[in-house]
């Protein structure tokens, strides 16, 4: 299946987003949305992938 991460087309053949990140690991810290809904880590591993889906993976922005 094909999923959108932070806008660029990826092939990914796992189910779950915690496979994507295990895959994939982005450096902490991080906050994960899929499909504009946010996704705490306690839930990563029950959150389905599905074809089309569209993860934005953010980092905080620190600064003044």
């Amino acid at each position: 299946m094909n999923i959108q991460i932070n806008g660029e087309n990826r092939p990914f053949s796992g189910a779950t987003l915690a496979e994507w990140l295990k895959d994939n690991p982005p450096q902490a810290p991080f906050a994960v949305s899929v499909n504009t809904i946010f996704i705490p880590k306690t839930r990563y591993a029950e959150t389905a992938l599905n074809e089309g889906d569209k993860i934005e993976i953010v980092r905080p922005v620190v600064g003044g």
